[in-house]
């Protein structure tokens, strides 16, 4: 009798943990129906695709994809930012070509720029979220050639103060539109590439800016000062770039005209796995607090800041700094050009290093020595009179710029949830254009020609950049481990199969879920 009872127990355990494990199985597939039902009226891939992978598309035909959007969307990308560096530091080249303002008052023309951007960063991006993000970018280039244009009708302090604040302000749209588009149309290992890329003009708008107000200095100014030409010239070039980013630039995989439908599901299921979801109109304000409470966000905040910094004073004094070094305006341009061409150069290496080891952080730190090198030769040599010496060390100092390539690209893999994406954007382009602001003052008049305060405070911030890198590197390796024990308990909860897990994985993709909220978000270091 007691065997029968102690047996019957044991079943009547048994029986209850079978109900138990069901009811939690039950719960999750529920939670997730509600999930998927609440995101299917938001986001449109997830519309296009459904829920669970429902079409099988060969290597071969990825590929050939993936050659088309390479055809589309980075040409169009570097155009807008070849554009918008080139119209940015154009001020650097008027400075040396009769540009009616100096001294202090050229500082603040330059920090001008940054204030708009820093006012209009977080607006820009959330106006963003509501349109068609390309036709949106679009509209503010041509807006901003018409401001550039402007510059050169321009004759008083405060009318081109005005004119650089509201080239800020359209300009500031510029990385967080493009950083969500390569998003949204590449996966994780392709993403650092293509954002080098765009990234590249930086360097290579210093190349093509040299030369063409090199030969721009010699008209004799009859007509038009030459700075003014400049200004006309790369006005209209803005205007149209503009066009053809509203024409031809997809906003997202759903509403790419230049592909077919089965191109564009293709396009969703290839970054499916990534987890890293695309398009949602609806502001999310979970999403805006966990991206300010996520510590990761205020240490890519400060890389920024300490990368911003160095560029804001270089961007706008590193053609008054050759100048220095004994040589003429017109010299001066031309000897500017290969610090370019070496940016360009690290820009489009690390972005391959990026990729290829699925690294971000490492990538920032081979960036930074040469330019902390740089940096000391400037102070070392200063007054040694070793022109070559000095020039050289000009080139080395240009590498730092491809850190924020890498920033981007670490925003671009390792966030999840559309309006936090966009905040992170957001923030990472304010303390951009903060560090910047900082940037402008930290050449001074008085420093002059030397600016040795200056050069050293570029050193510092880069050295202790170094450490911020390896931290925040380190947090993401710890993030990842956390969430592999986790996916393993939730495997061994619900008693999923390695096919099940990749339907689960599969069915959390496109619910616009925050990295953390989605247990399948793998980071990239």
């Amino acid at each position: 009798m007691a065997s029968l009872q102690k047996r019957g127990s044991i079943e009547k355990r048994d029986s209850d943990e079978k109900t138990r494990s069901q009811d939690e199985k039950d719960a999750y597939d529920a939670e997730v129906s509600v999930s998927i039902a609440d995101s299917a009226n938001d986001d449109e891939a997830l519309k296009l695709v459904g829920r669970e992978r429902s079409a099988q598309f060969t290597e071969e035909y990825n590929r050939k994809l993936r050659r088309k959007l390479d055809c589309i969307i980075p040409p169009l990308c570097a155009a807008v930012y070849f554009t918008q560096f080139l119209d940015k530091t154009s001020l650097n080249y008027a400075s040396i070509m009769g540009f009616p303002i100096t001294g202090q008052q050229y500082n603040l023309v330059s920090l001008a720029f940054y204030l708009g951007f820093l006012v209009w960063e977080f607006p820009t991006v959330y106006i963003s979220q509501k349109l068609k993000v390309a036709k949106y970018l679009g509209a503010n280039i041509i807006v901003w050639g018409i401001v550039l244009m402007c510059h050169a009708a321009a004759t008083s302090f405060g009318a081109f103060f005005a004119l650089r604040f509201l080239l800020g302000m359209c300009e500031s749209c510029v990385a967080p539109i493009l950083i969500l588009i390569i998003s949204m149309f590449y996966r994780k290992d392709e993403q650092a590439t293509r954002i080098s890329w765009f990234y590249v003009m930086n360097g290579l708008t210093q190349v093509f800016g040299g030369f063409v107000a090199y030969g721009i200095s010699f008209d004799s100014g009859r007509l038009l000062a030459p700075y003014k030409i400049i200004y006309l010239l790369l006005g209209g070039l803005a205007i149209i770039v503009g066009i053809c980013v509203v024409l031809w630039l997809p906003d997202s995989p759903v509403h790419a005209r230049l592909l077919t439908k089965e191109e564009r599901i293709a396009c969703l299921e290839r970054v499916r796995d990534d987890q890293g979801g695309t398009e949602n109109k609806r502001l999310k304000k979970d999403q805006v607090v966990e991206a300010l409470l996520d510590v990761r966000t205020w240490l890519i905040a400060l890389t920024t800041v300490l990368t911003s910094i160095p560029n804001g004073a270089l961007s706008n004094f590193s053609n008054i700094i050759i100048k220095s070094f004994g040589y003429t305006s017109k010299q001066t341009l031309i000897l500017s050009t290969p610090g370019g061409a070496v940016a360009s150069l690290t820009t489009l290496l690390c972005g391959w290093y990026s990729d290829r080891k699925n690294e971000r952080m490492t990538p920032i730190v081979f960036c930074l020595i040469p330019t902390i090198v740089g940096s000391a030769m400037l102070i070392g040599l200063n007054g040694s009179g070793n022109k070559g010496a000095l020039l050289f060390a000009t080139y080395l100092i240009g590498t730092f710029g491809s850190a924020l390539s890498s920033v981007y690209a670490y925003n671009a893999s390792n966030t999840s949830g559309h309006t936090k994406k966009n905040t992170i954007n957001a923030i990472t382009l304010v303390t951009f254009s903060i560090g910047n602001i900082i940037g402008t003052e930290i050449f001074q008049p008085k420093d002059a020609p030397a600016y040795i305060p200056g050069k050293t405070a570029i050193m510092v911030l880069l050295t202790i950049q170094l450490f911020v890198s390896f931290f925040l590197r380190w947090i993401n390796i710890r993030l990842n481990r956390q969430k592999k024990k986790a996916l393993e308990e939730e495997k061994a909860r619900h008693g999923w199969t390695d096919e099940q897990m990749q339907k689960e994985r599969e069915r959390h993709a496109f619910l616009d879920l925050t990295d953390k909220q989605n247990i399948f978000f793998v980071y990239t270091a």
